[in-house]
């Protein structure tokens, strides 16, 4: 005889599991594309927008606007999380792609200081401020959808394509500024070549919004009752929880896979184009190590996971870094890959942590709240404050000291967290 579903479970949606990981990661490959040639071309971007007679000064300014962007993803949290568990996930993220495509692509198009003076500066930092404000619900809500739409058994690997799809990007910008360095000479990329990598940004957002404008609709999500005072009250441990062991992934990941490319060139005196090859193939090792941590996650818990990669960043963390201002190609690249992996094993464990602590009328909220919130804070301002550190303690191992500082945080806050695999998410 065919078995009933439970009642209240939604019924198995057709839509293939390809389709619903492509849906899921398009998305973050366009946030974190747009994310990581900022980074990557920040020295250029300070030198156009930020201009001073200091070049660590421009730097600073252009890494400060990065960070502003950040400002706006706790509201971003807000409307998109309240869109996902109000109307859909799959509304939500079709807004988000849209909404990520504007600032991408006129940053590529505007005009420089010298062009419009001022102006230039100010438009630069309202156009993070809308990048911060739509990405402020695209990795978050699509991780819930692919955490709501996945086996029980394999729900830590499919929730992690949203990370994956995040790394996939940040590789794609990290691979565009590389075959720029090589293609172009010097002085046509910094006069208009940077440009062009955002202005690719466009076709990924087509892309995107096509394919998740071709998904199945999801049922109905339950409707969320509680007001967002009533919805912090009651869930003020789930939020502080997922907002702490964040913060080692942001603080670790804005790290290694944005500030290096600028932190190689400065102290390992490596030209720009082997930094760009460098970050792009960490990148590729993180894209092996997150699928494969959190499918065993899947299999011994995420707690085992995450405190695994937190001993690692602790114990590793600093020798790793020494070795990045070796002035060795390969020997940088072997550092920078290991730091790679200690990140991804912890953030391959991650999503469905998240997911998995809020029930589903709040689930898109509360994720979406805690991770921006912590990542405006520990994320977006670590190229900043890791710039800020060196000249401050005149130390070019103070971001090591920060990197493992956020570790034992984070690792201190997952040994207070219950272990979630194995529950129903729906409980």
């Amino acid at each position: 005889m065919p078995t009933t579903a439970p009642v209240g479970t939604p019924p198995p949606a057709p839509t293939s599991n390809r389709r619903l990981i492509a849906a899921g990661l398009i998305g973050n490959v366009l946030e974190w594309y747009d994310f990581s040639i900022y980074g990557y071309f920040a020295p250029v971007i300070g030198h156009h927008f930020f201009p001073s007679t200091n070049p660590a000064t421009s730097l600073i300014a252009a890494f400060g606007v990065f960070s502003a962007g950040f400002l706006t993803r706790p509201f971003g949290a807000l409307f998109f999380g309240w869109i996902g568990d109000r109307y859909g996930r799959e509304r939500a993220l079709v807004a988000s792609v849209l909404a990520m495509a504007l600032p991408t692509t006129l940053t590529g198009l505007m005009p420089g200081y010298e062009t419009i003076g001022v102006t230039a500066s100010i438009m630069m930092v309202v156009l993070r401020l809308v990048q911060g404000l739509s990405a402020g619900g695209e990795y978050t809500t699509s991780i819930v959808f692919l955490a709501e739409r996945s086996d029980g058994k394999r729900r830590g690997l499919m929730a992690s394509f949203g990370l994956f799809g995040s790394i996939a990007g940040g590789m794609l910008g990290s691979a565009a500024g590389a075959l720029l360095g090589w293609a172009m000479a010097p002085a046509a990329l910094d006069r208009w070549g940077w440009r062009l990598p955002f202005l690719f940004g466009v076709v990924l957002a087509g892309v995107g919004a096509f394919i998740r404008k071709e998904l199945s609709a999801l049922p109905e999500p339950e409707r969320p009752t509680m007001k967002l005072r009533e919805m912090i009250r009651n869930n003020w441990r789930a939020m502080l929880q997922v907002g702490g062991f964040e913060i080692f992934e942001g603080v670790g990941f804005y790290t290694v896979f944005i500030y290096l490319a600028t932190y190689v060139p400065r102290f390992g005196g490596l030209p720009e184009s082997d930094a760009f090859a460098i970050s792009t193939l960490s990148l590729a090792s993180a894209l092996v190590v997150i699928p494969a941590s959190a499918a065993l996650s899947d299999r011994i818990g995420r707690k085992p996971i995450l405190l695994t990669a937190v001993g690692c960043a602790i114990v590793f963390g600093w020798p790793l870094f020494e070795l990045l201002s070796s002035g060795h190609f390969l020997v940088t690249l072997g550092a920078q890959i290991g730091l790679a992996a200690i990140i991804a094993l912890y953030e391959g464990a991650t999503p469905a942590t998240a997911a998995e602590s809020f029930p589903r009328a709040i689930r898109c909220t509360g994720v979406a709240l805690a991770f921006n919130i912590t990542m405006t804070i520990f994320g977006g301002t670590t190229p900043a404050v890791a710039t800020f550190l060196i000249e401050h303690f005149d130390s070019r191992m103070a971001p090591a000291v920060y990197v493992i500082v956020a570790a034992a945080i984070s690792g201190v806050v997952v040994l207070t967290m219950r272990e979630t695999v194995g529950r129903d998410i729906e409980d």
